[in-house]
C-alpha cells in the first residue's frame, strides 16, 4: 500500500476522491444499438484511464486544484496504467484481490454510448482507512464502489459528494451514497420522474443539493428548501467525439466552481462547460479542460 502524504505539508488538499478508478476498452462502432453480426471492422481499440472516480480527479486537477486519490487496484497491467496516468496527484494504492475494474465502451457515431462494465467486486473488500486517513481535504468525492461504502464513517466535518450516475431511485446499492452525501449528482438516464427520486434524496438524506444531469437537455437542481431549477445544455464547442467521461467532467467544474466560492448558477455553468468539452474529445478522460480554457470560455459564454 502506498501511505498518505501531502506535497505541502500541513497545507490540506482541495478534493479527496476515494475510489472509481478502472480501464477503458473504447470500441468506435457504426450505430447503437449494435445489430447481431458474426464481425463487424472497426478503427484501433484502445485502453485508456477510465471510470468516474480517476475522472473527476484528474478533472480537478487539470482545473489547477490540489488533489488526492485512493483507491484499490490490480497487480496487472491494467493497474499499472491507472497508477502511470493518476502520477500527477497524491495517490494511494492498495491491491484489489480480483484485480483492476475495466470496462468495454461501444461509442456509436454521434457520441451516444453502451457501456459494458466489469467491477472486479470482491465480498466483504473495503478501502484500507490507513489509505487517505492522513489526508486533509476541503471536499471529499466518494464513488459507488462497494468497498467505498464504509469510509463516510471517516469523513466527519469534510463535504462529500457522489455521483450516482444512472441509478433508477430504486436500487439499494446507490442509496446510502445518496443519504449520507451533501451534494449528489446524478443523472437522468433511468429516471421517469427525477423530481421525484431528487425530493427522495433530500426527505430521506443529509443533502443540501441535488443535480440531475439531461444531457443535451441540460440539467435539473434542487437545493434544499429551494424550488426545481431548470439549466440548458452548453453548446459543444466543437464536433462531438464521445460523451464518455462527460459527467465526470461536470462534477469536476462543479466542484471548481463550488471551491471557489461561485454561485450555484455559475458552479452549473463551469461544469456544463468542462462537460460540453469532453464531448469534443476521443477518450474518456485523458484530455480534460484546463483551469486557463475553462476561464476563457466562461468568459466568452
Amino acid at each position: 500500500m502506498t501511505p498518505p502524504r501531502g506535497k505541502t505539508p500541513g497545507k490540506p488538499h482541495d478534493v479527496l476522491v476515494l475510489g472509481g478508478s478502472g480501464v477503458d476498452a473504447t470500441v468506435y462502432v457504426p450505430e447503437l444499438p449494435l445489430p447481431y453480426a458474426d464481425t463487424y471492422g472497426v478503427p484501433p481499440i484502445q485502453e485508456r484511464i477510465g471510470n468516474t472516480g480517476a475522472g473527476v480527479a484528474l478533472g480537478c486537477a487539470a482545473l489547477g486544484l490540489s488533489v488526492a486519490f485512493a483507491d484499490l487496484v490490480g497487480d496487472d497491467s491494467q493497474g499499472a496504467l491507472i497508477r502511470d496516468a493518476l502520477a500527477g496527484v497524491d495517490a494511494f494504492w492498495g491491491r484489489a484481490a480480483a484485480g483492476t475494474r475495466r470496462s468495454v465502451l461501444l461509442v456509436g457515431p454521434d457520441g451516444r454510448r453502451t457501456s459494458l462494465h466489469d467491477p472486479r467486486d470482491t465480498p466483504g473488500e473495503r478501502l484500507p482507512r490507513e489509505l487517505y486517513a492522513g489526508v486533509r481535504a476541503r471536499h471529499a468525492h466518494v464513488s459507488i464502489t462497494g468497498y467505498c461504502r464504509d469510509v463516510y464513517d471517516d469523513l466527519d466535518g469534510m463535504p462529500v459528494s457522489t455521483d450516482l450516475h444512472d441509478w433508477d431511485g430504486v436500487n439499494d446499492h446507490h442509496r446510502e451514497f445518496a443519504h449520507r452525501s451533501d451534494l449528489v449528482f446524478m443523472s437522468a438516464a433511468a429516471l421517469d420522474s427525477p423530481e421525484r427520486v431528487m425530493r427522495d434524496i433530500l426527505r430521506l438524506g443529509r443533502a443540501e443539493l441535488v443535480v440531475c444531469t439531461r444531457g443535451a437537455d441540460g440539467c435539473l437542481v434542487l437545493p434544499r428548501g429551494g424550488d426545481l431549477r431548470a439549466f440548458p445544455a452548453t453548446p459543444l464547442p466543437g464536433p462531438v467525439a464521445d460523451s464518455n467521461g462527460a459527467g465526470d467532467a461536470f462534477v469536476s467544474g462543479f466542484l471548481y466552481g463550488r471551491l471557489r466560492g461561485a454561485a450555484l448558477e455559475e458552479c452549473v455553468r463551469l461544469g456544463s462547460l468542462a462537460g460540453a468539452h469532453a464531448c469534443t474529445v476521443p477518450g474518456t478522460h485523458e484530455a480534460p479542460i484546463t483551469e486557463a480554457a475553462l476561464l476563457r470560455a466562461a468568459s466568452a459564454a
